[in-house]
C-alpha cells in the first residue's frame, strides 16, 4: 500500500527527475522523504514548513556552477533562511537531514542487496564461473592462464587479513546503529506488502525514524577502548562469524558441484581478521597496557562463548546412533580420554545423547570450551589447535561411517570458523611511535633496568608493560593473538632493534619473552624512499634472522598512506607508494623473503580510499603474492560489514583481487605500464609536488586551515578514544593529525587533501592523449583518477568559498579554487564526462541525487562557523556550546551524506 505524495513532495522529486537513479531507489527515498516530513510535522509543524523550503531551495541549486540568477537567489536564500533561525529550530532541522541521510544511505544499501540476489538467481549453473562471486571469476581465470595445479596452489596461499582500527572517523552512534538496522529490516520487508500488513510496517518505521529523529546524533562522550572493542564485536555477532564459512561455502559450490558438502573441502579458511582497537598506542594515551590485556580477554570471552554454543547446537543435531552411524577407533578414543578428563561432564553428555557418541563426544567439546573461558586447567583447551583436532576426529568418523554431508557441512563450517577467528576472534596488533621507544631505552640506560639508580619515568613503565601484556595475552589466547608489533615514523633498522631489546629488558626470564613480528611502518616520503635501505640492515638483525628462519622468509612490511599523502600530496605519495612497493618487491624476491605488505589505508581517498579490490589489482607484480593486508577504520567498517550480504561480496571481491593479481596476464599489465609511463609519472610526481609544497609552506597556513575548516570543533566529538589532533588549533603542520586534517577538508567541501597539485601537474604535462591512453592502459592512473573523480563529485565551490572566506585570505583562496577548477577540468577531460561520475551508471546519479541534502548541512555549518569565528568572543559559554553542538550535529550528517570522508 503506497500513500499518494503530497504536493510538496512530489514536487521535490520532480526537481530530482533529471537524476537518472533506478526505480527502487527514488521510491525508497520518496518512502523516507515522506516519513521524515511526517515526523518533523509531529514535532513541529512551523520546522517542517521550513524543511521544505531548505530542501526546495537546495534542489534548487544547480551543482555545474554555471550559477544562474535563480540558482544564485535560490543560494543566498537558504542562506537568509538559516541564519535567521534560532538555536534549537536549526539543531532540529539539522537532526531532521541527519535522519534523512541515514535513511538514503538504507535505501542505497537495501538497493545493491537486492540487486545481487536478483543477480544471483540468474546465474546459470552450467558457467564456468560463477559471474557474481569474483573469487571463482579470478580461480577460473588462473586455471586458464597457469594450470590448474599452480592455481592451486596459489589458491592455498590466498590470504585476505583486513585490521580493524579505532581512528575517530565514525561519526555516527553506537546508539543510532541498531535503529538503523531495524529500519533496514523494515524497508527489506516492505515492498510487496498491502492491507493491514503495509500499514503496520508503515507504523513501525515511523516508530523507529521518530525514536532516530529524537536521538541526539552526538554522543554523550567518547568512547573508551575497552568500549570500541563492542565495534568488533558487534560486526562479528551481526556478519561476520556466519559470513566468512558461507563465502568458503559458496566457492565450494562451484568448484565441487553436486559434491560440495560431501567431500573435503578445497577452499582454505583465508580469512583472518586482525585489529588495532586496544593496542594502538600511537598518539592515543588512552591505550595502556591494563586496556589492552581487558580487551584482548573481551574478545577471548566472547570468541569461546560464540564456540561453544556453535558446537552444542550442531552437537544437539548430530542424533546418529551407533546402528546408522558406528563411530571410529579414534572417536571411541577420543570419547576414552574425555571420560578419564571429566567424569562429570561425560556423564552428563551420555546420559543425554544415550548411544550417539557422535553427539555426545561434540557435546562434551562444547563443555570443554566453556570450561576454557574460566581456565580450568584440567578440561580446557590449550589452544584452538586442540579443539580443531577434535572437531577433526568427529569429521572424519562421520565419514566413514556414510553421514557425509553432516561431516563436511555444519562440521566443517565449525572448522571454518575457528580456522578464520581462533580463540581470539581478531589478531590484535600493538603500534608505538619509534622514538618513544628511544627515549625508553634511553631512561633505561640512565636510571637502570629496574629503576635500580632513580625512578623510571611513567611512560617506561608502560613501554616495558605493554610487553608484558602481550605475553599475558599469548599464554591465554595464543601466539597469533598477539605477536604483531608495528613501529610507526620508522626510520631505521635500529628502530626494530630497540624494540627487540625492550621486550628483552620486561621479563626477568628469557623463557617470558613473547613471540613478536616486528612491523616497520614507512609513512613520510624520505622514510617511504629509503625503506629498501633500512629493511637491507633490518634482516641482518639476530632477532629478525631468528624469526624468519621460524616462518620460512615470512616477514611483513606496513606503508602508511595518510602521513605520505599529508606531506608530499596525493598524486606524489601515489606515484611513491607504487615505487616502494615495486623496490621493496624485487629485494623481497632476491633475498628470499616471503613478504606480505601491509597497506595503511582509510575511507577517503586522500587516505588510500576507494574500491579494496580495484586497489589490489592495481599492485606492481610481486607485491601481493596471494596475501592481501590492510586497514579497515572509521565509516568503512559499517559500510563493508555491517550487512551480510554486502561484506560477504566484498569478501569475495577482494579475495578473488588478491588471487587475480598473480595472474600473469594481470603481471604483465602492470609491470608494461609502468614502465611505459615512467616518464609521464616523473613529470606529474614533480609538478604536483611542487604545487603542494607551495600552499603548505605558504606562511600561516596552518593557522589558516584551522579557521576555515571546522577542525577544532571536529576535535571536540565523541567519536573515538584516540585524540583527534594534537592540540584543539594548530600552529604548525606537526600538529595536524592526518585523519582530521582529510576529515575537515571534506567537511568543509572542498577535499582538498584528495586532488590538490594534479591539476597542475596535468597542466605542466598539458597532453590530454597522453593522459587519456594513460587512464585506459595504467591500472595504478585509472584507479587514481576514478578516486580523484570519485572525491570531486562531493566538492562543491559556492559552498567551500563559504568556508574559505572565514579566514580573510585571498591568497590561499586562489590558490585552493583555482586548483581545484584546473583539477576539475583536467580529471573530467582525461575520463570523458561532462559532470564528476557521469559515466558510472549508479554511483554518479545516486550522489548528485542527496547532494541537495547534504548542501543545506553544510551551508548551515558554514555561517555557524562564521558566527563562532566573528563573534566567538562575545558569546556566553552556554550560547558557545549550544552553537558548537549544533556543528558537531552537521559534521555527522555531512559525513552520513557524503560517506567515505575518513
Amino acid at each position: 500500500m503506497t500513500k499518494k505524495l503530497s504536493v510538496e513532495e512530489t514536487a521535490a522529486l520532480e526537481a530530482l527527475q533529471g537524476v537518472d537513479v533506478p526505480e527502487q531507489i527514488r521510491n525508497s527515498m520518496a518512502l523516507f522523504l515522506r516519513l521524515v516530513r511526517k515526523v518533523v510535522e509531529e514535532s513541529d509543524q512551523d520546522l517542517r514548513a521550513i524543511f521544505d523550503v531548505l530542501l526546495y531551495d537546495a534542489i534548487s541549486m544547480n551543482d555545474d556552477m554555471d550559477e544562474s540568477e535563480a540558482e544564485h537567489q535560490a543560494f543566498e536564500d537558504m542562506g537568509d533562511i538559516i541564519t535567521e533561525l534560532d538555536e534549537k529550530s536549526a539543531t532540529l532541522l539539522m537532526r531532521a537531514f541527519v535522519t534523512f541521510f541515514h535513511l538514503a544511505n538504507i535505501c542505497e544499501e537495501n538497493y545493491r542487496v537486492k540487486s545481487l540476489r536478483k543477480r544471483e538467481s540468474e546465474v546459470s549453473v552450467d558457467a564456468a564461473a560463477d559471474p557474481i562471486n569474483d573469487l571463482t571469476v579470478a580461480y577460473s581465470q588462473l586455471v586458464d592462464e597457469c594450470g590448474r595445479g599452480k592455481a592451486n596452489a596459489l589458491l592455498n596461499r590466498l590470504e585476505f587479513h583486513p585490521v580493524f582500527t579505532a581512528h575517530p572517523t565514525e561519526a555516527r552512534r553506537k546508539a543510532v546503529e541498531g535503529k538503523i538496522r531495524r529500519i533496514a529490516e523494515l524497508l527489506d520487508a516492505h515492498e510487496g506488502l498491502g492491507g493491514v500488513a503495509a500499514l503496520e510496517n508503515e507504523r513501525r518505521l515511523l516508530q523507529e525514524i521518530d525514536a532516530l529523529f529524537r536521538t541526539s546524533p552526538i554522543a554523550h562522550k567518547k568512547p573508551t577502548p575497552v568500549e570500541e572493542a563492542d565495534t568488533i564485536i558487534d560486526i562479528f555477532d551481526s556478519t561476520l562469524f556466519e559470513m566468512v564459512p558461507e563465502v568458503y561455502r559458496r566457492f565450494d559450490d562451484w568448484q565441487l558441484g553436486e559434491k560440495a558438502g560431501t567431500v573435503p573441502p578445497v577452499c582454505p579458511a583465508f580469512f583472518h581478521p586482525g585489529s588495532w582497537i586496544g593496542s594502538d598506542r600511537d598518539g592515543n594515551p588512552n591505550v595502556t597496557a591494563k586496556v589492552s590485556r581487558q580487551v584482548a580477554e573481551k574478545y577471548r570471552v566472547h570468541m569461546l562463548e560464540t564456540l561453544a554454543d556453535a558446537t552444542h547446537a550442531i552437537g544437539r543435531n548430530l542424533t546418529m546412533d551407533g546402528i546408522s552411524t558406528e563411530p571410529s577407533k579414534k572417536l571411541v578414543n577420543l570419547w576414552s580420554h574425555q571420560c578419564e578428563m571429566s567424569e562429570k561432564i561425560t556423564t552428563r553428555a551420555i546420559g543425554i545423547s544415550a548411544s550417539e557418541l557422535h553427539r555426545a563426544c561434540m557435546l562434551v567439546i562444547a563443555e570443554r570450551l566453556r570450561a576454557t573461558i574460566e581456565r580450568t586447567s584440567d578440561v580446557m583447551y590449550a589452544d584452538c589447535d586442540e579443539y580443531v583436532a577434535d572437531l577433526r576426529v568427529v569429521q572424519e568418523s562421520l565419514a566413514s561411517a556414510g553421514a557425509a554431508r553432516t561431516a563436511y557441512g555444519p562440521v566443517q563450517r565449525l572448522i571454518w570458523q575457528a580456522q578464520s577467528f581462533g580463540f581470539h576472534m581478531v589478531e590484535m596488533e600493538f603500534r608505538q611511535h619509534s622514538v618513544v621507544h628511544a627515549r625508553a631505552l634511553e631512561d633505561i640506560k640512565k636510571h637502570g633496568r629496574w629503576g635500580e639508580r632513580g625512578e623510571l619515568d611513567p611512560m617506561t613503565h608502560e613501554v616495558l608493560d605493554t610487553f608484558r601484556a602481550i605475553g599475558q595475552i599469548q599464554r591465554k589466547n595464543g601466539v597469533d593473538a598477539a605477536r604483531r608489533y608495528i613501529i610507526s615514523f620508522t626510520k631505521s633498522a635500529q628502530n626494530v632493534a630497540d624494540v627487540y631489546e625492550l621486550a628483552r629488558l620486561a621479563f626477568a626470564h628469557e623463557d617470558d619473552v613473547p613471540v613478536l613480528d616486528v612491523i616497520p611502518l614507512f609513512e613520510q616520503l624520505e622514510d617511504l624512499q629509503g625503506a629498501v635501505g633500512i629493511l637491507d640492515e633490518m634482516i641482518k638483525l639476530p632477532e629478525v634472522r631468528r624469526r624468519l628462519s621460524q616462518t620460512d622468509g615470512r616477514l611483513e612490511v606496513m606503508l602508511g598512506y595518510s602521513d605520505s599523502s599529508k606531506d608530499a600530496g596525493p598524486t606524489s605519495a601515489t606515484l611513491t607508494l607504487h615505487k616502494t612497493q615495486e623496490d621493496i618487491a624485487k629485494w623481497a624476491d632476491a633475498n628470499g623473503i616471503d613478504l606480505i605488505l601491509m597497506h595503511g589505508r582509510g575511507g577517503a581517498v586522500g587516505r588510500g580510499g576507494g574500491p579494496a579490490n580495484r586497489a589490489v589489482l592495481a599492485q606492481p607484480k610481486g607485491s601481493v603474492n596471494c596475501r592481501f593486508k590492510l586497514t579497515e577504520q572509521g565509516e568503512v567498517i559499517f559500510a563493508r560489514y555491517g550487512d551480510p550480504i554486502l561484506a560477504r561480496r566484498h569478501v569475495e571481491s577482494v579475495a578473488g583481487a588478491t588471487l587475480l593479481q598473480s595472474a600473469p596476464s594481470v603481471e604483465w599489465t602492470n609491470t608494461d605500464s609502468t614502465e611505459k609511463y615512467a616518464d609521464l609519472a616523473k613529470v606529474l610526481d614533480d609538478a604536483s609536488h611542487e604545487r603542494y609544497l607551495d600552499l603548505l609552506n605558504t606562511e600561516d597556513f596552518a593557522q589558516w586551515f584551522s579557521t576555515v575548516t571546522p577542525l577544532t570543533e571536529v576535535g571536540l566529538m565523541p567519536i573515538g578514544s584516540r585524540p583527534a589532533k594534537r592540540g584543539l588549533g594548530a600552529k604548525s603542520l606537526d600538529d595536524l593529525r592526518t585523519i582530521p586534517w582529510i576529515f575537515s577538508w571534506s567537511q568543509a567541501r572542498i577535499n582538498l587533501a584528495a586532488w590538490y597539485g594534479l591539476g597542475t601537474a596535468c597542466e605542466k604535462c598539458g597532453d590530454l592523449k597522453k593522459l587519456q591512453a594513460a587512464y585506459k592502459d595504467w591500472p595504478l592512473f585509472t584507479t587514481f583518477i576514478d578516486n580523484i573523480e570519485m572525491s570531486l563529485s562531493k566538492t562543491d565551490e559556492r559552498i567551500g568559498k563559504l568556508y574559505l572566506r572565514l579566514g580573510e585570505r585571498e591568497d590561499l583562496n586562489e590558490k585552493v579554487i583555482g586548483e581545484m577548477e584546473l583539477t576539475r577540468k583536467w580529471v573530467l577531460a582525461i575520463v570523458g564526462d561532462e559532470w564528476p561520475l557521469q559515466h558510472r551508471r549508479i554511483l554518479g546519479p545516486v550522489i548528485r541525487m542527496r547532494l541537495p541534502f547534504v548542501n543545506v548541512l553544510s551551508v548551515t555549518q558554514a555561517l555557524v562557523l562564521r558566527t563562532l569565528r566573528t563573534k566567538g568572543e562575545t558569546l556566553t559559554p552556554e550560547e558557545k556550546e549550544r552553537f558548537i553542538y549544533l556543528i558537531l550535529c552537521t559534521v555527522s550528517g555531512v559525513a552520513a551524506g557524503l560517506q567515505n570522508t575518513g
